[in-house]
């Protein structure tokens, strides 16, 4: 089952619950598949796609969380955190900080790298490994901390 049928059918499941939280994350899902298929490139939309709209959502919305956050309007952050929590059910598993460390790790190993200058090396390597496992801004902190 494809991401899109998957969301049609959730899409269902959320109006007859007449579950509004559901409904704006899964429609916010749904638009974006919808924009990235009639995009023009004429790509199909694999799995490695899916993963990376997935994450291109929630980074907007903790974008947008740290904004109204840092506003006072934590009337418009709760609609982000529910909205973020939404979009995450569809995003593999992520891993948490000491898995992603003990990966890290090895990846500096096999690349060799010894300070901040190998970096580039390290987050290329690292960046397709963990593809959907863990966001970027956290495997670069990470990384910066092992290499620094």
């Amino acid at each position: 089952m494809t991401l899109e049928d998957k969301i049609n059918n959730d899409l269902k499941v959320a109006m007859k619950a007449k579950d509004q939280i559901s409904l704006r994350g899964i429609r916010a899902i749904k638009s974006a598949i919808l924009l990235a298929k009639t995009d023009g490139s004429g790509e199909e939309l694999n799995d490695a796609k899916e993963i990376k709209l997935l994450q291109k959502l929630v980074k907007q919305r903790k974008d947008s969380l740290e904004i109204y956050e840092n506003q006072n309007r934590e009337d418009l952050a709760l609609k982000e955190r529910e909205e973020i929590g939404v979009i995450e059910k569809y995003l593999p598993k992520q891993l948490d900080e000491s898995e992603l460390e003990e990966i890290l790790q090895e990846i500096i190993t096999q690349t060799g790298a010894e300070s901040m200058r190998d970096m580039g090396k390290v987050m290329g390597m690292a960046s397709k490994q963990l593809a959907g496992k863990a966001d970027g801004k956290t495997i670069s902190t990470i990384v910066k901390r092992l290499l620094g």
